[in-house]
This record gives structure tokens, C-alpha cells and sequence, in this order.
């Protein structure tokens, strides 16, 4: 006959008595269901809105970052800034000035050949007018650019081709159409191949461009005289050049202003991630050399996106906090709830103590009722924090990540809670006297 093993004869007793234990405390919180529901919610709604405000607060942080991504982590923006006391100069005899501001050609040629680690440049022209396709209209920005775009500002064809450098020589009157305008001018009919009209001018469309997010502070940015609409047309610039020139005229009744800029935007491309920041104050120090007025504008993608993953994390600390005090008040809930179940039972509390239950004993049951408390809203809590943000995604349109550690810290975090909030009573109920608690009515 062989010897019983007193270590495995030891955590057989254990087992069973934590098993008695859980059996026990599902009894007692299954005779006050409605109190130990109303309890449990207060965890539910606290993990649920950690993992919900989280997961709101992670997609808006990843769009904004997606969308500076898209300018370049090794982009510097310039844009031309009409400031606030124009440069006019008036022609004698007329009612009429033109506005000098900007950036200018030979800002870039300055850029390009004094500033080291500066390998592409990217000049654009930038137009408001109407966009026709027979009778319909769209209120439009024509682009005037040069064929490197998409590779610079990372913005690809989804359909047919950009323009080439034989389009730019030639000054070919070919467009690509952003992909915001096609609903608009061809709702059921591909573009490619086909012509609009701009003005008395018409484009061969030989390119669609992917879609893009909302524009973000330098992104695809302009001068104040041509606020964003969203909806653009991409031309070669030497065609633009040709047509409008270098002086944009508004007509106005008995008058006419112009604006005299030769340049809307330039994106400077530099070498390396490191030498981004020291290009950028080299290309503001050369500006500041060549302008009298500030109407520029210096935009860097990789300033930004440091700057919005800051504000992600710090906004993702607040939401978690706010939501961390649902939490807070839900472990308030179950001390509360476990102090008036302790005062119920001081006589089973009694009756146990005097058949030889132990004080850890007394306290284990009372922190196993606790834990299946919290573990229970804590598991329904992040059920419903992961099926929220896809139903904030479904009605609202907005996009929403859930993190993998956001579901396994708001549960840890509520199992905690149960802990903490537990001890306090196990403790209260495990010092009474047993000769009081079996006098008690």
C-alpha cells in the first residue's frame, strides 16, 4: 500500500475548502441578487468607459497622426501667407493695386543651393475657380505642380497615371482629379479619358488620386485668398504658369484687385530624419533674409506629429482617468454593499467561529465575495467596452482602436478594485468576538 503523498494530500484540502469557499459566496450573493446586480454595475459601467474612452481616444489620435504622416516625416511646408498689411502698388489714374506677398522662386533657388542636406523641392501653384463637366459645377482648388508629387507628399494615383515630364514641357492641358471631385462631375461614368472645363480652358483627365483624411494644420495648405474646399485638380505647372501667370486678378464692380504670388506652397524634402529640425530653422533664417513682411508660413510634418503624440498621451491619461473614477465609485459600492452584509451576518459570522472557522477563514470568505463581485462586471464590463467602439465606428463613421492592454487592464484593474475595497470588511468581520456575534438578533 503506498504512502499518501502529504504535499498533494495538503493542496487537495486547500482546493477543496477555496471550492467550498466560492460555493458559498455565490449562495450568499445569489439571496441578495438585485442588491449584488446593482452593485456589480458600478464596475461595469467603470471598465466598460476605460476600455470605450480609450479605444475613442486611440483612433482620433491615430488619424491625426496618419494625416501629418502624410505631409512627410522628412517634409518642410512653406506656404504663402498674405499678411496683415499688404505691400500695394497702385497704378496711377485706375482703381486698382496689386498685392505683392509670398514665397518665391528665388526663395527656393536660395534653399536649394545654400542649405545642405535639402535633395528634392516641390513648388505649387495654387487657383480657386469652377470645375465644369457639361452642366454641372464644382467649386474647385486647380493645383499647379510638378510630376514628383505623389512621391513627395505621398498622396498615389488610384486610378490612371499623374502627369509626366513631357506633360510639363509641353505644358499639356492635362489634370488629375482628387478623388473628392469625381461623385460631383462624373457620378456615373469614369473620368479617365474624358475632358473638363476650367475657365475657357479644357483638361484631358488622365488620373484619379486616392482619397485622403481631413486636412490637418500644413496639409495641402494655401494662401488665405484660397481657403480649402476639399476638392482639387492636380495640373502641370507650367500650364498654369502659361495660363493665369503670375498675377491673379478679382473683379469687383467699377475695380479690380490682383494678387501678385508666384508661389502658393514649396515642400523641401531633406536628406535624413536628423537633419530635419536644423534644415527648418536654416530655411526660417534664410526666409527672414529674404522677406521684409512675414507672409510666409513654415510647416514641419515631424514637429507635428512629435506634438500629437504628446496630445495623445496626454489625452489618453484623462479619458483614463475619468473613467478610472467610475471605477473608484464602483469599489466604493461594493465596501459599502460588504459592510452591511457583514452587520447581516454577524451571527452566521458567530456560528462559523464557534464550529472552529479560523479568522483567515472569515476573511477569505468575505474577499471571494468581493472578487466575484468585481470579476463578474468586470467580465461583462469588457464585453461591453469592446462592442462600443464598434458601434460608435457603425453610427458615428469614426474610427476607433482597441488596444490589446486596454481590455486586460480595465479587468486587472476591477479585480483590484475588488481586493482593495474587500479588505476592510473581511477584516471588520474576522475580529468580532464570537461570543457577541452569537448574541446577536
Amino acid at each position: 500500500m503506498s504512502a499518501i503523498n502529504p504535499i498533494t494530500a495538503f493542496r487537495g484540502l486547500t482546493l477543496a475548502r477555496l471550492k467550498r469557499t466560492v460555493r458559498l459566496g455565490i449562495k450568499s450573493l445569489w439571496l441578495h441578487r438585485l442588491r449584488s446586480l446593482l452593485t456589480v454595475l458600478g464596475i461595469v459601467f467603470g471598465v466598460c468607459s476605460v476600455i470605450a474612452m480609450l479605444a475613442i481616444g486611440e483612433g482620433a489620435s491615430y488619424e491625426a497622426q496618419e494625416n501629418i504622416k502624410t505631409l512627410g516625416s522628412q517634409n518642410i511646408i512653406l506656404r504663402s501667407v498674405k499678411p496683415p498689411e499688404e505691400q500695394k502698388v497702385t497704378d496711377k489714374g485706375s482703381q486698382s493695386y496689386v498685392m505683392q506677398y509670398g514665397i518665391t522662386y528665388t526663395d527656393v533657388k536660395r534653399i536649394r543651393d545654400t542649405i545642405p542636406g535639402v535633395t528634392v523641392v516641390l513648388p505649387a501653384r495654387i487657383i480657386r475657380d469652377y470645375a465644369w463637366n457639361i452642366s454641372r459645377r464644382v467649386d474647385c482648388e486647380l493645383v499647379g505642380t510638378v510630376p514628383w508629387y505623389p512621391e513627395m507628399r505621398n498622396h498615389r494615383v488610384a486610378a490612371g497615371r499623374f502627369f509626366t515630364d513631357t506633360d510639363m514641357d509641353g505644358k499639356s492641358s492635362v489634370c488629375v482629379l482628387g478623388a473628392e471631385m469625381v461623385p460631383a462631375l462624373f457620378p456615373l461614368e469614369t473620368p479617365l479619358g474624358k475632358h473638363i472645363r476650367v475657365g475657357g480652358d479644357y483638361y484631358l483627365v488622365v488620373g484619379v488620386m486616392e482619397p485622403r483624411g481631413q486636412a490637418v494644420k500644413g496639409d495641402e495648405s494655401q494662401s488665405d485668398a484660397s481657403k480649402s474646399t476639399g476638392k482639387r485638380m492636380y495640373v502641370p505647372l507650367e500650364t498654369v504658369k502659361m495660363r493665369y501667370g503670375e498675377v491673379l486678378m478679382r473683379r469687383r464692380t467699377g475695380s479690380f484687385e490682383a494678387e501678385r504670388v508666384q508661389l502658393h506652397e514649396v515642400t523641401v524634402k531633406v536628406a535624413s530624419l536628423d537633419q530635419v529640425m536644423n534644415v527648418a530653422e536654416a530655411v526660417k533664417q534664410a526666409l527672414e533674409h529674404g522677406h521684409k513682411k512675414k507672409d510666409y508660413e513654415v510647416v514641419v510634418p515631424l514637429e507635428l506629429l512629435k506634438r500629437a503624440q504628446d496630445i495623445a498621451r496626454i489625452f489618453n491619461i484623462v479619458l483614463g482617468s475619468i473613467a478610472a473614477i467610475s471605477l473608484l465609485v464602483g469599489g466604493i459600492g461594493i465596501m459599502n454593499i460588504m459592510l452591511a452584509s457583514v452587520t447581516e451576518r454577524t451571527r452566521e459570522i458567530g456560528i462559523r467561529r464557534a464550529l472552529g472557522a479560523r479568522r483567515r477563514d472569515i476573511i477569505l470568505q468575505f474577499l471571494v465575495e468581493t472578487v466575484l463581485l468585481s470579476g463578474a462586471g468586470g467580465i461583462i464590463g469588457v464585453l461591453l467596452g469592446v462592442a462600443i467602439p464598434f458601434v460608435v465606428t457603425w453610427t458615428a463613421d469614426m474610427k476607433t482602436i482597441i488596444t490589446f492592454w486596454s481590455p486586460l487592464l480595465a479587468f486587472g484593474i476591477s479585480a483590484l478594485v475588488g481586493i482593495v475595497f474587500g479588505i476592510y470588511p473581511a477584516i471588520r468581520a474576522a475580529e468580532m468576538d464570537p461570543v457577541e456575534a452569537l448574541r446577536h438578533e
